[in-house]
């Protein structure tokens, strides 16, 4: 990648190589420890080896449009950002108890062979994936201070650091506290706002912002295309969650229902339903047995009928277009618009 040319794969290829390199480092000093944790090394690599690197990208982005040139150092900071999203991953698949991510056991279930001594080897394997994601929001924090950036740059984005970490859980609490709650579509707006949006573009773009030196307009206009897109970004995905193919989301299609999850779709769903489909909804919703089977299909049957996932698909065109109306406000240097005006096309049009 150049130094103006915007090149996704090159960038994601730049963040990988950064990643593979410190991770290993770090999964090897943990197995010197004892040769017994070998496989919770092996979960820290296995959770930051796939990604599309957007994180990191708006991070580098964030830098790059307050007139800052293309930067190994820099690019360092930016992978943490891939490393913190690893860390809340592994919590929230083991929080949702799911099965797979990107098409592979999720840690909680990966670590089971590891435990079968164990009195209760899914008790156990469950603390140990905790321990890796506490691990890995640790290791992101120390790749960041580490990234060779000058100690003033740093001291202008720390306190973005504890915002994030603060933002994200509490976005992941506010998902607990609604799951199982009548469903509403103004609470799991705010669920992905904390959870998805703000840690996903928001704040990579103003730590990337700060680490330049970025001033009150731009951070503000930071703000104003990072939330609606993260919000698209997390919009997309619930509709890939039920609607999308596992094959290619990697995930396990029945998550969200059989965990009745405040998903902004299913609270469309019952925003638009009636008291027969609603009734129908509660019958299916305690569905616990055979969730990829025919109650699954039940739903998404009563989704499509009230034009639930169209209603979603509308506002993810709304949040895009108010994105980018905030991008094209900002009057950015060229290669910094055009990139972050495809990274709003990638983050909210994809297959998985």
């Amino acid at each position: 990648m150049t130094s103006e040319r915007w090149d996704p794969a090159a960038f994601k290829a730049r963040v990988d190589a950064v990643l593979r390199r410190y991770v290993a480092q770090e999964a090897d000093l943990l197995s010197e420890v004892d040769p017994a944790l070998g496989p919770v090394a092996g979960q820290l690599e296995a959770a930051t080896t796939e990604g599309k690197r957007l994180r990191a990208a708006f991070c580098y982005w964030g830098w790059r449009a307050v007139g800052q040139p293309d930067s190994e150092a820099l690019l360092r900071a930016a992978a943490s950002m891939e490393i913190v999203h690893a860390a809340a991953v592994v919590h929230d698949d083991l929080i949702d108890d799911s099965p797979l991510r990107h098409g592979r056991p999720t840690a909680h279930l990966a670590l089971r062979d590891a435990v079968e001594h164990h009195p209760r080897p899914a008790e156990g394997a469950r603390s140990l994936a905790m321990l890796v994601g506490d691990l890995l929001m640790s290791l992101a924090g120390q790749l960041f201070v580490t990234s060779g950036l000058p100690a003033a740059y740093l001291g202008r984005a720390r306190p973005l650091w504890a915002a994030l970490a603060r933002d994200l859980i509490a976005g992941e609490c506010l998902e607990i506290l609604h799951t199982g709650a009548a469903p509403d579509t103004a609470a799991s707006l705010k669920v992905i706002r904390y959870k998805t949006a703000k840690y996903t573009v928001e704040q990579p773009l103003l730590i990337g912002g700060a680490l330049a030196g970025a001033g009150r307009r731009l951070r503000e206009g930071y703000s104003a295309y990072g939330l609606p897109l993260g919000e698209a970004f997390q919009l997309r995905d619930d509709l890939l969650g039920l609607f999308g193919d596992p094959e290619v989301t990697g995930k396990a299609g029945a998550d969200d229902v059989h965990g009745r999850r405040p998903t902004a779709l299913l609270a469309e769903t019952w925003r638009l339903a009636g008291d027969e489909d609603r009734g129908r909804l509660r019958d299916l919703l305690g569905t616990s047995d055979d969730p990829d089977g025919d109650a699954l299909d039940a739903v998404r049957a009563v989704m499509r009928r009230l034009k639930a996932p169209e209603r979603v698909e509308v506002m993810i065109t709304e949040r895009v277009e108010e994105a980018l109306r905030a991008l094209d406000a900002l009057n950015l240097p060229a290669p910094a618009a055009a990139a972050l005006t495809g990274l709003a096309h990638s983050a909210a049009v994809r297959r998985s």
